[in-house]
């Protein structure tokens, strides 16, 4: 089944808001809980297309002695997380900036990079592999978390008519673009072989997802 792209960016305000309710509580937690297990004791965290910003505030919470900055290219998505970032009370650990990770501005400073539900985003996501290398310290640690297109639409269509009814139908459809809009294992492999990231296991980790990791070494 061949790659459709869906929009860069979901940048209305009524989009970043029904993004923002709806309850990725679980996945967070345990993309958080194994961010955490990965990487260093503290350190300085990249979150590359954080959204509403859930998921630095789940690791900040649980690891004062770590900062956090927390891009995306969305600025309502950004505008809802200052608010939960608010709500948190984590304002002097995590910073939120507008930027494009397909550019990023920064010097080789991060000790760790993340990103979740990302680079199915991305019509062409090797520039922001390849500007990894650019802003990570040596034996840093990476965590990326997205969905794995399925082979032939029967089986994309079924992942979407498996989520639940707690799920409207605008929800199952954005569901069902994300799950087309992904890669395959082996496209994410190839391009991180391509960008020359070393160290890093890729793996399916659900029926729906893949995983790409690299624990820290000191």
């Amino acid at each position: 089944m061949q790659r459709v792209l869906e929009p860069e960016v979901m940048d209305t305000w009524e989009e970043a808001v029904e993004y923002d309710a709806m309850d990725f509580s679980e996945v967070n937690t345990a993309f958080a809980q194994r961010a955490i297990e990965l990487g260093p004791p503290s350190g300085l965290l990249l979150d590359a297309g954080t959204g509403t910003a859930r998921i630095p505030i789940l690791i900040c919470q649980q690891c004062p002695h770590w900062q956090a900055i927390a891009i995306d290219l969305s600025e309502n998505m950004l505008r809802v997380g200052a608010q939960n970032l608010e709500q948190a009370g984590l304002q002097s650990q995590i910073r939120l900036e507008w930027v494009d990770v397909k550019q990023l501005p920064y010097p080789k400073q991060f000790d760790m990079v993340i990103s979740n539900s990302l680079i199915h985003h991305l019509p062409d996501p090797l520039p922001f592999f390849l500007g990894l290398q650019q802003v990570l310290k040596p034996n840093s640690a990476i965590l990326f978390r997205d969905l794995i297109r399925p082979p032939e639409i029967a089986a994309l269509n079924a992942l979407v008519a498996g989520i639940g009814a707690e799920y409207n139908e605008r929800q199952k459809q954005l569901f069902h673009d994300s799950l087309h809009a992904a890669l395959t294992l082996n496209e994410v492999k190839a391009l991180l072989q391509q960008a020359g990231l070393e160290g890093v296991t890729v793996y399916q980790s659900s029926d729906r997802h893949w995983t790409a990791e690299r624990a820290w070494r000191k």
